[in-house]
């Protein structure tokens, strides 16, 4: 256990120092934009993990709650609110969306909650686009300010990514604390069997509330830095498409694993923009990865519920546990020798 606890210190704490040198090795303004989308992605899919990987509930939403912190903070800010009231009333609106998404239909399992947050999330859509004097319509939101509070302002590349892959430890750190806790055990139990957890004295609706008025509250968040770094909002970002990439960054990653999750939120982030990581990269490959960027996440969820229903992290875990069986048995012939 000890062990265990130092690796994963040493880990924590090689994470922070790579965030904090990538500004200083990288000079490039393109792959600093996509870093920082990866960064963005990463907290709304720490909360999705929390809500299905750890909880068992499926959200095909969650681009709403996202929606519902980018505009709530850019029309607080636009309106001469300052940046850190303009985060709280994105974070705020967002949770409480969640709130009133999750006190009736929580109540409903499977692919019955599923589509209740596909409904959720098409009549936010649809608010997004037709309420145009708060929203701007189709036409979105303009000249939203850079994040800062007082003189400190990120508005460099440098910056800005520094701003949000901070956010984003301090969200990792959050979130590995619930799951190795008592809230992470009850989470488990719920996923396990419902009424297992009811017997063993959890109060499962309650839970159920609370890490998805959580998870809508981080996707607030994320909402809120990503219109305070792009500077725009319009409602072609908030789509069911991307509910279901963030779906598929989970799935791909493994359910009941942050690390997994953060291997599948690169993975296909980046996946459109691997000509940035991948210098040579022949153009007609990027151009036929960008086309098909739809096709192969569905492609990508597919295989993935077919042959690795663990994900990258159940695989993971999988190899390792071989490579330590055909070991033992060498160990144990060894210590008899002698």
């Amino acid at each position: 256990m000890k062990r265990q606890t130092a690796l994963r210190s040493v880990m924590i704490v090689a994470g922070v120092l790579l965030v904090l040198l990538v500004p200083l090795a990288v000079s490039d303004k393109y792959l600093l934009r996509i870093l920082t989308y990866v960064g963005i992605n990463l907290i709304m899919v720490t909360g999705l993990s929390l809500l299905f990987g750890y909880a068992g509930q499926i959200s095909l939403g969650h681009a709403a709650f996202y929606g519902l912190g980018a505009y709530t903070s850019a029309y607080l800010a636009k309106a001469g609110a300052p940046w850190i009231l303009a985060l709280i009333g994105g974070v705020g609106c967002a949770a409480l969306g969640g709130l009133l998404l999750a006190l009736p239909s929580l109540r409903l399992k499977g692919h019955y909650l599923a589509m209740a947050t596909l409904g959720f999330g098409e009549i936010m859509l649809f608010f997004f686009t037709e309420t145009e004097a708060v929203t701007g319509g189709s036409n979105g939101l303009r000249g939203i300010p850079p994040a800062g509070i007082g003189p400190l302002v990120a508005d460099t590349p440098a910056a800005k990514y520094l701003l949000v892959w901070g956010v984003a430890c301090a969200v990792l750190v959050l979130a590995a604390n619930i799951v190795r806790h008592r809230p992470g055990r009850a989470l488990r139990a719920i996923h396990g069997s419902e009424m297992g957890a009811q017997a063993c004295g959890i109060d499962t609706v309650r839970v159920k509330v609370q890490i998805f008025v959580l998870s809508a509250a981080l996707g607030g968040l994320a909402g809120v830095l990503y219109a305070h770094y792009v500077g725009f909002v319009s409602p072609s970002t908030f789509t069911l498409h991307y509910s279901v990439v963030l779906v598929t960054m989970v799935a791909l990653g493994g359910a009941g694993s942050l690390g997994g999750a953060i291997a599948g939120t690169v993975l296909l982030t980046l996946l459109p923009y691997v000509d940035a990581i991948v210098p040579g990269l022949p153009r007609g490959v990027v151009e036929w990865l960008q086309d098909w960027e739809s096709d192969i996440h569905g492609i990508v969820l597919i295989l993935v519920m077919l042959f690795m229903p663990r994900g990258l992290a159940g695989w993971v875990r999988s190899v390792v546990s071989r490579i330590r069986g055909r070991n033992a048995p060498a160990v144990a012939k060894a210590g008899d020798a002698a």
